[in-house]
């Protein structure tokens, strides 16, 4: 077993050598791979007698762990080492005066919230903010999801574990809730915006797991439908800057409105840009509707006496068409380079 030893000994002495963890995998190859030297001498116990192969065996065993170990735990160094490295390469000195520093840039969704409630602002609406962790009931059962009902599953929900009661908390959906908070707690009239993160479990280049919306609601005793198409035409017409706009309103469903709408705005392309405001082509550009009967009934308030309107839009996708930003997931890249491009 001589030949094991001195094995053993140049095998920790290479491993104990290793520069970076590519010379490291090589190592682990050329000892445990498939065809390794260690894995070749373990090849040979189906040859031996039983009784040599319960003197080899555990002996050939105790250096393949041995190796093994040794190699994770020069691994584990080495990527110490490698992070280390890269965190002294990256360091910034934050006591450098300002203007040394190349400028920072608003993030395009913060420059859209901030466009959006200037708009609203001077419509007379005020901004009212919620939690991101909402109960069921503020995030499904008040706005007309009752359980067990199908529109349920239009909404891929982050769920929390079950409490003891056996209820869960969610990650919000959307930021309805908000809506549902200002009618149990304000007296009508109210006139709201509702902007902030909203979760569903769903990513590709126009959906990511996080997002950001902006919902509206207006509840008085005189509201009706040409109320809301009003409102919403002149954010679009504030919001893109245009004078001229072609819309229509197209039947939808939503549980919390009814009845329910999605906006469509007429747009044409001019080579690689998208004009939104005239052209022959539609593209849908929110969500709105009455409020439900039901949702108000929910809050406290009588619907007999009070009604209005909702509607939400999302900010990222605000962002994408003004902008001419064209992947979603860009949005959470954090790459300096991008935000240096799109930022304000």
């Amino acid at each position: 077993m001589d030949d094991l030893k001195s094995l053993e000994a140049d095998l920790m002495g290479r491993i104990d050598a290793a520069a970076d963890e590519r010379a490291l995998e090589d190592i682990r190859v050329a000892a445990l791979g498939k065809k390794g030297t260690i894995s070749e001498r373990m090849k040979t116990l189906g040859k031996m007698t039983p009784d040599e192969r319960k003197e080899a065996g555990p002996i050939l065993n105790s250096l393949r762990d041995r190796v093994a170990t040794a190699i994770s735990a020069q691994k584990a160094i080495l990527e110490h080492a490698a992070m280390e490295a890269r965190l002294a390469a990256e360091a910034v000195d934050v006591t450098l005066p300002v203007a040394s520093l190349p400028r920072g840039r608003i993030h395009p969704v913060s420059q859209v919230f901030a466009e959006v409630e200037a708009i609203f602002a001077e419509m007379g609406f005020s901004t009212r903010e919620g939690p991101d962790i909402e109960d069921d009931f503020h995030n499904f059962t008040a706005l007309n999801f009752p359980v067990g009902h199908p529109a349920r599953e239009m909404h891929d929900t982050f769920f929390f574990d079950e409490k003891d009661d056996g209820s869960r908390m969610v990650l919000r959906t959307h930021t309805s809730p908000v809506q549902i908070r200002t009618m149990m707690n304000e007296k009508p009239p109210i006139r709201i915006i509702a902007p902030g993160r909203t979760f569903r479990c769903d990513s590709d280049q126009t959906h990511t797991p996080m997002f950001h919306q902006v919902e509206g609601l207006v509840i008085d005793r005189d509201t009706h439908m040409g109320h809301l198409k009003g409102t919403l035409e002149a954010f679009v017409k504030a919001f893109f800057e245009i004078d001229e706009l072609t819309t229509r309103f197209r039947p939808h469903f939503f549980p919390f409105t009814e009845p329910s709408a999605e906006m469509d705005v007429g747009y044409e392309r001019d080579g690689g840009t998208i004009k939104i405001g005239t052209g022959e082509k539609w593209m849908e550009i929110l969500g709105c509707g009455m409020v439900h009967p039901n949702v108000i009934r929910n809050c406290g308030l009588d619907p007999d006496e009070y009604q209005g309107f909702a509607f939400g839009m999302g900010i990222d996708r605000l962002a994408m068409l003004k902008y001419g930003i064209p992947d979603l997931r860009d949005f959470f890249a954090a790459d300096s380079r991008w935000l240096q491009h799109y930022g304000f």
